[in-house]
C-alpha cells in the first residue's frame, strides 16, 4: 500500500490520473504469483514476482513524488500580475482556480493600473457589504474631529491632539472619495501640482497669498515652494542653512518640521537625501496636512501640546521652525524640552520668523520691540539650560546645537541645582499617549567627554544597511547583528517577490507607502532606490520597541495603536503593507475596523499587501469582499508549503454621489 499523490500542473491545479490502470497492473503482478505457486514451482517464482512487485511499487511512488514535486516547483514561480486587466483568469484548467475576489494559490491578473478618467458611473452595480459613507466624511480624520475636539479644553491646544472616537461613534461605511475625484500626479511632478478635485480648498491659496505656499492654476494647484520666512522659495532657503551647516555629506539624514504647513521644506529636502517628518493640526489652515501628502511629502497631523511627539528619543538629526507660532519659552521651556528629547546628540536646531531678527521685522510683525526681545531672551535662556550651545545666528536664522552627551550638563546640575533637572527612571522612547515633562531626558552614558552617546552613526546612504547603534549595544532584545542581516537578506528576497506580482512596484506608480508593523525598517531598506518613502509604523504595544532602531538607520516612522485611526487624511497612501498586523490584533479589537481604516487611508486604485497565516487571511478576506477591493491570496515566496500566504488587494475607483452631502 502507498499514499496517492495528486499531480499539479504549471497553474497549481491538480490534475486527475488515472488510477485504474495502475491498478490493473498490480493485480496482474498479483495474479503472477498465485500462478506460479499453482505451477508447483513456489519459491523461485514466488521471490521473483515479490521482487517485481516491489520494483513496481518503488517506481511508482518515486514517479509520483517527482509529478507531484514538479509540480509544486512549476507552482512557485509567481506569476506576473497582468496590469493590464483587472479579470480573472484560469491557467488551463478545468478546476476554478481563482474567483473574483477570492484566493488562489497562484497570482491571476489584477489591475494596478491608476485611471484618470474613471467616474461614479463606471463603478460597478453590485451592492456592497460596506455601504459608502456621505458625502461629508470624505475628509474624516476619525481621531482628529473638530467636533469632538470641542469638548475638551482650549488651554495647551488639548482640544487639537489626538481625540479617538468610542465604540459608540465608530463608523462602518467606507470613506468616500470626492466627485471627479482624479489619480494624483507621479512624483517629481507631484511636489509642485495637485489636483483641485482631489482636495477642494482655496482657504490657504488665499490667506497665504503673499507668501507663496500655494495658488490656484486652472484645475489644479501650483506650489511655488514659498513660505512664511522665506519668501525667495524653500530651495533658496535651505541653501541658506546649507552655508552654515552641512547639508549634503550624508551626516544629517532625518529631520521634522514642527508647524509645516504644506511642508514646502520638507518637499525640496528630498532632493538633498534628507527625509523629514513634517507635522501641523487640522486647525483653521485648512487641509495643509493633506496637501503635503498629496504632494507625495512625509507629513502627519500632530501638534505640540501636552502629550509626547509619536516618535522615540534621539530620533531626528535636526529639527526646524519656521514660524510656527509655538510657544518655546512657555511652561518652563516644556516644548523645547521636547524637542530635546527626540534631537540626536550633536543634532541642530534651526529656528526662523519671530522673534529671529526681530530689528528688521518688529513692525511687520505688530509687535513690540521690547516683547521680541524678552521673547528672545528666555529662549536662549531655555537652550542654556539644555546644555544646548548658540551654534551659529545670521539674519533670518538661529541655530542651536544639542551637545554629544550629558557629562558637563549632569554635572552642572550637581553644582548649581539647575532646572530643568535629569529625569528618573524613564523610559526615554515612550511616545503615545504619554505626558510631556519639564526634564532633560538622559543621554545613554559615554567613557568619556568626546563620545557620542548611543554611538556614532554611518553617513548616508551607508547608514541603512549599517548595524545600529540600538543592536550593536545590545538594548534590542533578541536581536544581534547576525540577525540584522538575515533580515535584510530576508526583505530583499520578499521585494523581489513583490516586483513579481506587482509589475508597477518600480516604476513610479507608488509614491506614499506605509509600513503597518515595520520591525528593523527592513521592508523600507528593500525599497530605497525607489522613487517612494515609508512611513515605518511601530505597533505601541509591541513586545519589542524597534523604531529607534528605524531612525538609526536612516528612515522615518511612528508608534500607533491600530484598534485606532491613524493621524492621517483619507486618500494619502498608495501601497499600504501589513505583515503579521491581524495575528497581533484579532484578539485585541474588532480587524474590521482596521481594515476600514486602511481602506480610508489608501488612494482609489491603491494596493494592499498583506501577509499572515491562511487561517487570518481567510478572515480577513471574508472581510474585504464586502470592501470594493479586488483580491487574492497567493503563496509565499518560499512556496506552496509555507503556512504563510500573501493576501494582495486593489481597492477599486469609485467617488462619493454628490446628492449624498448632508
Amino acid at each position: 500500500m502507498f499514499t496517492r499523490l495528486p499531480v499539479m500542473n504549471a497553474a497549481g491545479c491538480v490534475q486527475k490520473r488515472d488510477w485504474k490502470t495502475e491498478e490493473k497492473g498490480g493485480g496482474h503482478a498479483a495474479r503472477s504469483g498465485l500462478m506460479a505457486r499453482d505451477n508447483g514451482s513456489p519459491k523461485i517464482h514466488q521471490l521473483d514476482s515479490t521482487r517485481w512487485s516491489v520494483t513496481y511499487v518503488l517506481v511508482v511512488v518515486a514517479l509520483c513524488i517527482t509529478f507531484y514535486i514538479l509540480g509544486a516547483w512549476q507552482n512557485t514561480t509567481p506569476p506576473a500580475l497582468d496590469p493590464t486587466s483587472n479579470l480573472a483568469t484560469n491557467a488551463g484548467c478545468d478546476c476554478p482556480c481563482l474567483r473574483p475576489g477570492g484566493s488562489s494559490s497562484t497570482a491571476a491578473a489584477l489591475d494596478f493600473d491608476a485611471h484618470h478618467e474613471s467616474s461614479l458611473n463606471e463603478t460597478p452595480a453590485t451592492i456592497d457589504k460596506f455601504p459608502p459613507c456621505d458625502l461629508n466624511f470624505s475628509e474624516y480624520t476619525p481621531c482628529h474631529d473638530r467636533t469632538r475636539g470641542r469638548r475638551f479644553e482650549r488651554a495647551m491646544l488639548v482640544y487639537r491632539e489626538r481625540h479617538c472616537p468610542g465604540n459608540d461613534e465608530l463608523i462602518r461605511c467606507l470613506v468616500p472619495a470626492p466627485p471627479k475625484y482624479k489619480t494624483p500626479f507621479k512624483w517629481p511632478q507631484s511636489r509642485d501640482y495637485a489636483w483641485y478635485d482631489n482636495i477642494p480648498h482655496k482657504e490657504l491659496s488665499i490667506e497665504k497669498a503673499v507668501q507663496n505656499w500655494i495658488q490656484v492654476d486652472g484645475d489644479r494647484f501650483r506650489f511655488p515652494g514659498g513660505g512664511t520666512m522665506f519668501p525667495r522659495g524653500a530651495d533658496a532657503y535651505i541653501d541658506d542653512i546649507n552655508a552654515l551647516i552641512s547639508l549634503t555629506d550624508g551626516t544629517i539624514r532625518t529631520a521634522i518640521d514642527t508647524g509645516c504647513g504644506v511642508a514646502s521644506w520638507g518637499a525640496y529636502l528630498l532632493r538633498r537625501d534628507i527625509v523629514t517628518m513634517s507635522f501641523a493640526p487640522r486647525d483653521t489652515h485648512e487641509a495643509q496636512v493633506q496637501f503635503a501628502l498629496e504632494r507625495g511629502v512625509p507629513a502627519m497631523i500632530g501638534v505640540m501640546a501636552t502629550q509626547r511627539l509619536p516618535y522615540p528619543a534621539r530620533a531626528f538629526d535636526m529639527a526646524h521652525c519656521s514660524r510656527c507660532l509655538i510657544p518655546w519659552h512657555a511652561f518652563d521651556g516644556l516644548y523645547l524640552t521636547e524637542v530635546d528629547r527626540v534631537l540626536r546628540p550633536g543634532g541642530f536646531w534651526i529656528l526662523s520668523g519671530p522673534p529671529i531678527h526681530w530689528k528688521k521685522y518688529y513692525q511687520g510683525w505688530e509687535r513690540t520691540q521690547e516683547d521680541l526681545k524678552n521673547e528672545q531672551d528666555s529662549i536662549e535662556e531655555v537652550a542654556k539650560r539644555l546644555c544646548w550651545k548658540k551654534y551659529i545666528e545670521k539674519e533670518d536664522l538661529a541655530i542651536w546645537q544639542k551637545p554629544f552627551n550629558h557629562i558637563e550638563c549632569i554635572e552642572s546640575r550637581r553644582m548649581y541645582e539647575t532646572t530643568p533637572q535629569i529625569c528618573k527612571n524613564d523610559n526615554a522612547d515612550a511616545g503615545w499617549y504619554k505626558k510631556m515633562e519639564a526634564c532633560i531626558t538622559p543621554l545613554p552614558e559615554v567613557g568619556g567627554p568626546d563620545e557620542v552617546a548611543g554611538g556614532v552613526l554611518e553617513k548616508w546612504p551607508e547608514r541603512a544597511f549599517a548595524v545600529p547603534p540600538r543592536i550593536s549595544r545590545g538594548t534590542i532584545p533578541g536581536v544581534d547583528s547576525r540577525k540584522f542581516e538575515e533580515d535584510n537578506a530576508m526583505w530583499k528576497e520578499r521585494v523581489t517577490h513583490y516586483k513579481r506580482i506587482i509589475l508597477p512596484l518600480p516604476k513610479g506608480r507608488y509614491r506614499n507607502v506605509m509600513d503597518m508593523n515595520a520591525n528593523l525598517g527592513g521592508f523600507a531598506a528593500a525599497l530605497v532606490k525607489y522613487p517612494v518613502w515609508v512611513m515605518n509604523v511601530v505597533p505601541a504595544s509591541s513586545n519589542r520597541d524597534t523604531l529607534g532602531v528605524i531612525y538609526e538607520r536612516g528612515f522615518i516612522g511612528t508608534y500607533q495603536d491600530w484598534c485606532e485611526a491613524f493621524s492621517t487624511y483619507p486618500r494619502t497612501y498608495d501601497l499600504i503593507h501589513a505583515d503579521g498586523v491581524f495575528s497581533i490584533y484579532q484578539d485585541r479589537c474588532d480587524i474590521t475596523y482596521i481594515l476600514l481604516e486602511m481602506d480610508r487611508m489608501l488612494r482609489p486604485e491603491g494596493t494592499v499587501i498583506i501577509r499572515d497565516t491562511v487561517e487570518v487571511l481567510t478572515k480577513v478576506q471574508a472581510i474585504t469582499d464586502g470592501m470594493r477591493w479586488n483580491n487574492q491570496i497567493i503563496d509565499h515566496e518560499s512556496g506552496p508549503f509555507n503556512p504563510e500566504k500573501i493576501l494582495v488587494a486593489v481597492k477599486t475607483y469609485w467617488t462619493a454621489d454628490p446628492s449624498t452631502q448632508q
